[in-house]
């Protein structure tokens, strides 16, 4: 028997913005029949082509808390580095550059959503395969 990841939960303290942030960053959507609204405690956000789930969890502090989770993010299509620029122009606070860390076009960017949650701007998969 095994397990499976039914979705990853975010602790935050605005359920409702940082969703919406997130479903502009990956173009998921709201859970059909279940639309997210402002002032909702937990809103969940779905990718409608793999079926992730992402679920925003309101909580009265999530600065006290640990980082509740870290991404690495791959772009659907296009270059990481044009995703990087899309990802600043939402918001997104660089923590690091960590480009050409392994030579020439390898690394990511290092990322903060608006509540500081971190995340990486991977290589998509066809410039890692063209390496």
């Amino acid at each position: 028997m095994t397990c499976f990841v039914s979705h990853t939960t975010i602790s935050c303290t605005d359920a409702y913005a940082l969703s919406e942030w997130w479903k502009r960053l990956l173009d998921y959507t709201d859970i059909p029949g279940d639309p997210n609204e402002p002032g909702h405690d937990h809103c969940m956000i779905i990718d409608p082509g793999t079926g992730h789930q992402l679920l925003f969890l309101q909580v009265p502090d999530a600065s006290a808390q640990a980082p509740m989770i870290h991404l690495d993010l791959r772009p659907r299509t296009g270059g990481r580095d044009a995703e990087i620029e899309r990802v600043r122009a939402l918001g997104a606070v660089e923590v690091a550059d960590r480009r050409g860390i392994h030579g020439p076009g390898s690394g990511w960017v290092v990322f903060a959503d608006p509540e500081g949650n971190q995340f990486c701007v991977l290589r998509s998969e066809a410039e890692v395969a063209a390496s």
